[in-house]
C-alpha cells in the first residue's frame, strides 16, 4: 500500500539467546519467554476479530462507502474554521521543521528525503515505526512552528494524504492512528485555512470532517475509546457551523462511559502507564481551551477525569521532573509534565523531607522518599485484555532518583518501539529474574495484527505491605510468578532511612504457598538487574561487591551488595523509539528451590568514611 510499504514484523520471541533490542548485550544464559498463555483460550477472540475485520474492510472498501461520511443534511459541506484548540505539549526541539521544509522528514529516527513537489505518500516507509508517525502527522507541530512557510507546506502534505488516501484503507485509517492525526490537525487548521485559496480550504474541512465521522463508527480498541472521542470533540471544535456542532454533541455523548472506563478509581490510566495518563491528560486540556473559545460549558465528566490525572500525574512525578518509565511509559520529560500540570492548575510534587510519610500507591506504583532518595516499585500484577498492548513483564519493577539524577530505571520501552518487543520481557527492568526467563511475552506475528502486541502472562499474585517509623519507612512486596516454574516466589524488601539518605534491600526468594510438590527443579539460576540510566557511569571497587555510581549531576552513589557475583554490563535504552547505549548492573547466583536465598544491596551517598577503593 502506498505510504507503508516495508517495514520490520514485530519480534515475537527472542532469537539467537539474546534480549531482542539489546544488541551487542547478550545475558550469560539465553533469555527463554515463560510461554505463558492466559488461561482463556485466544482463538475465540481472534477467530471473532478476524470476521468483524473481515465485514469492516469489505464495507468500508466499498466504491460508494465514503458518500456516508458526507454528514447531514446531505450535500452541507464544511469549509470554515471556528477555535483553535492549544496544543498544550511543548516543542522541545527548536527549528525542527525546517528540515521539513526542505524536503527531509525524520521520523523514529529514520530518514526520508521528499523534496517539494514530491511527498512521502507514494513511496514506501522505511520502518513501521516512520509509517506510524508519517501517518499520524507527528511531524505537522513542528512544521507549524515556521511561520507562514510552515503552514503551506503542512497544506500541501495534508491535501496530498488526502489524494493518496481519501477512501478508506486499514492502515491510514486505523481509529487510533487517525485519532492522533486529528488531534494535531485541529489546532492548525485556521492557519492552514489563512494561506489556502477557497478551494483548498473546502478541500481541508471536508477532509477532517470525514475522518471524524469515521472514527465515530467501529471497530475500535475499548483502550482508546476517550482518546477517539475527544479527537473528535476537539475537530468539532475546530470546524465551524452544523458539521462542526453535530460532530462535538456526538462525541461529548460517548466521552463520559469512555472516560469511566480509562481511568482507575485513584485517577491513574487503565494501562497503568504513566505516560499514557499524561498524553490523556494533555488531550482533555485541548478539548477544555476550544469548548472554552466557542463559549460551551465543559462537561463535569471532562472536568472530573482532568482532576484526577492531574493528581495522579503530580503523585507520580519524580524529583527528575518525570514519570516513571513502566508499562510502555518510556522516558517523559520534565517540560512535558511541568507542562501539564500548569495547564492543569497544579504544581510540581514539594521536595521531600526528613520525616515524609508514606503515601498510598497510586496505578499500582508504590512511593518512598526521602529528602536525597525518591524510590517507585510496581506492586501490582500487568493490566489485563486490552490494555495490556503496552504492558511489561516486569514484576516489582524498581527505578530510584538520587537527588535529581535518575540512576536506576528500565529499559524505557514504548509502543514507538515497535520492533523492539523484547524490551518488554523480565529483564528489561530492574527486578530479578530466575532461569533466565520471562514472565510473559508479547503476542506476535498475525495474531499481533490482529489482536495489537498484547502481554500474554500466567495470572500470579502480587502482595505488598508499608509500614512507617520514626524516620523511616518500611515496604514488602512479592509475587508468586515464578512458582509453576520453578516453586519458588520472589519478595523484595526495602527499608529507606530517611535521615541517612540510604536505602537497604533485600531480594528473597523462598518457596512458594502453592509451589508444586516437588519442585520442578532442585536449583534455579537467578540474575537481579539494575538497569542504568543512559550517561550514568559505573565503576566497580576493589572489593568486587561496591560500584560507584555517578549521574549527570556528578555526585557520587555507593551501590553495594552481597550477592555471589556482581558484573557491570552493557545494556540499552529507548529513547523516542531509538535505542541509546546504556550499562546494567547484574548480580548472579543460585537459588535452591526447596530453601530460601538472600540477596541484601544497599544504596547511600558516595563520601562517607571506610568507602572501597575504585580500580
Amino acid at each position: 500500500m502506498a505510504g507503508i510499504g516495508p517495514f520490520a514484523k514485530p519480534e515475537a520471541s527472542v532469537p539467537d539467546g539474546q534480549i531482542p533490542g539489546l544488541r551487542g548485550a547478550p545475558p550469560r544464559t539465553p533469555v527463554r519467554p515463560s510461554g505463558a498463555r492466559p488461561g482463556v483460550s485466544l482463538w475465540p477472540l481472534v477467530i471473532g476479530r478476524l470476521m468483524t475485520r473481515q465485514i469492516w474492510i469489505e464495507l468500508y472498501g466499498l466504491p460508494g462507502y465514503g458518500q456516508t461520511l458526507k454528514g447531514r443534511p446531505w450535500g452541507l459541506k464544511p469549509s470554515a474554521f471556528a477555535a483553535t484548540p492549544r496544543e498544550f505539549r511543548p516543542l522541545e526541539t527548536p527549528g525542527a521543521g525546517k528540515p521539513i521544509l526542505q524536503g527531509r522528514l525524520t521520523l523514529a529516527g529514520i530518514s526520508l528525503d521528499v523534496p517539494a513537489p514530491l511527498d512521502p505518500w507514494d513511496r514506501p516507509s522505511p520502518s513501521r515505526g516512520f509509517a506510524e508517525a508519517l501517518h499520524s502527522f507527528d511531524w505537522l507541530p513542528v512544521l507549524m512552528q515556521e511561520g507562514e512557510a510552515g503552514a503551506r507546506e503542512a497544506l500541501r502534505l495534508t491535501l496530498g494524504w488526502g489524494r493518496v488516501f481519501h477512501r478508506w484503507a486499514p492502515f491510514a485509517w486505523d481509529p487510533d492512528r487517525m485519532a492522533r492525526r486529528l488531534l494535531h490537525l485541529a489546532p492548525a487548521l485556521r492557519r492552514m485555512g489563512a494561506v489556502a485559496d477557497d478551494a483548498q480550504r473546502g478541500q481541508l474541512a471536508v477532509l477532517v470532517a470525514r475522518q471524524a465521522r469515521q472514527l465515530l463508527r467501529p471497530p475500535g480498541p475499548a483502550a482508546g475509546a476517550a482518546t477517539r472521542a475527544v479527537a473528535v470533540a476537539v475537530t468539532g471544535c475546530a470546524l465551524a457551523g452544523m458539521s462542526g456542532a453535530r460532530l462535538r454533541r456526538r462525541a461529548l455523548k460517548r466521552l463520559p462511559r469512555a472516560l469511566t472506563r480509562t481511568l482507575r478509581p485513584d485517577g491513574a490510566h487503565m494501562s497503568r502507564s504513566p505516560e499514557a495518563g499524561l498524553e490523556l491528560l494533555f488531550d482533555l486540556l485541548m478539548l477544555k481551551d476550544g469548548l472554552t473559545q466557542l463559549s460551551e460549558p465543559v462537561p463535569e465528566a471532562v472536568e472530573t477525569a482532568l482532576q484526577k490525572l492531574a493528581v495522579a500525574t503530580q503523585a507520580l512525578t519524580l524529583p527528575d521532573g518525570r514519570l516513571p518509565g513502566v508499562h510502555g511509559g518510556g522516558s517523559s520529560t520534565p517540560a512535558r509534565v511541568s507542562a501539564a500540570l500548569t495547564a492543569a492548575g497544579l504544581t510540581l510534587p514539594a521536595e521531600p523531607t526528613a520525616s515524609a510519610p508514606s503515601q498510598p500507591p497510586v496505578g499500582g506504583l508504590a512511593r518512598m522518599r526521602s529528602p536525597l532518595l525518591s524510590l517507585v516499585i510496581d506492586v501490582e500484577a500487568p493490566p489485563r485484555g486490552a490494555w495490556t498492548e503496552a504492558a511489561c513483564a516486569q514484576p516489582l519493577a524498581l527505578e530510584i532518583v538520587c537527588g535529581r539524577d535518575r540512576l536506576i530505571t528500565g529499559c524505557g520501552w514504548t509502543p514507538r518501539a515497535f520492533e523492539r518487543q523484547g524490551l518488554r520481557l523480565t529483564p528489561g527492568h530492574s527486578t530479578l529474574t530466575l532461569s533466565e526467563t520471562s514472565l510473559g511475552e508479547p503476542l506476535g506475528g498475525w495474531q499481533a495484527e490482529l489482536l495489537g502486541p498484547r502481554l500474554l502472562t500466567r495470572p500470579y499474585a502480587v502482595r505488598h505491605d508499608e509500614r512507617q517509623g520514626d524516620g523511616a519507612l518500611w515496604l514488602e512486596a512479592q509475587h508468586d510468578g515464578w512458582a509453576p516454574l520453578t516453586g519458588l516466589a520472589h519478595q523484595r524488601r526495602l527499608y529507606l532511612d530517611q535521615r541517612l539518605d540510604e536505602l537497604r534491600a533485600e531480594e528473597r526468594l523462598f518457596p512458594a504457598d502453592q509451589a508444586p510438590s516437588p519442585p520442578p527443579v532442585l536449583a534455579a539460576p537467578y540474575a537481579v538487574r539494575f538497569q542504568l540510566e543512559p550517561g550514568v557511569q559505573a565503576s566497580l571497587a576493589r572489593d568486587r561487591r561496591s560500584i560507584l555510581l555517578r549521574g549527570h549531576s556528578g555526585r557520587g552513589w555507593w551501590f553495594r551488595t552481597d550477592g555471589p557475583d556482581v558484573a557491570i554490563e552493557p545494556s540499552v535504552h529507548s529513547v523516542e523509539g531509538q535505542t541509546r547505549r546504556a550499562l546494567q548492573i547484574v548480580v548472579r547466583g543460585s537459588a535452591r528451590t526447596d530453601a530460601e536465598t538472600r540477596i541484601r544491596w544497599k544504596l547511600n551517598p558516595a563520601g562517607a568514611s571506610g568507602d572501597p577503593l575504585v580500580d
